[in-house]
């Protein structure tokens, strides 16, 4: 039987909707082309995942927007990244395309979590417009009772 692959699960700090991520993303790979360079979606963070191989295999991090998850991007790699104090970061290199998750609460943490693939909430269809026409705290009431 083969093992499926693990994914990471990160507050997304002073972000307020997935259309927020979005624009914010859109905003530095506006910046970069101005500069003159390509845009790498990335996230820093201070520690490197030990189980690297599993989550290169198909993962992806998942944010928690406002306490809940709400959106997804695939891991592509992680870099190691050296800060201005000369310390060692890693660098999640994401895939840009920001996937929209059906909604699932999750409580305050620090740094990241793993999150096993079959404990990962479900992709949302095609039709963002419609998810966003419900209130999110409606989008979560139906979720824990399995009808989104």
């Amino acid at each position: 039987m083969t093992k499926q692959h693990l994914n990471l699960v990160k507050l997304c700090v002073g972000i307020d909707s997935v259309s927020h991520l979005e624009s914010y993303r859109a905003g530095l790979r506006e910046k970069a082309l101005e500069q003159g360079v390509a845009y790498v979606s990335t996230h820093v963070t201070r520690m490197w995942p030990r189980r690297a191989s599993e989550i290169l295999a198909g993962g992806s991090l998942y944010w928690v927007i406002k306490g809940v998850v709400q959106a997804r991007q695939t891991i592509l790699r992680f870099d190691e990244r050296i800060g201005n104090d000369g310390i060692r970061r890693c660098a999640i290199i994401l895939a840009p395309d920001i996937i929209r998750t059906q909604p699932a609460p999750r409580r305050p943490f620090q740094g990241w979590r793993y999150l096993e693939a079959e404990n990962a909430p479900p992709d949302l269809m095609a039709r963002p417009e419609v998810q966003e026409d419900l209130p999110l705290n409606m989008q979560i009431a139906l979720a824990e009772i399995g009808l989104r």
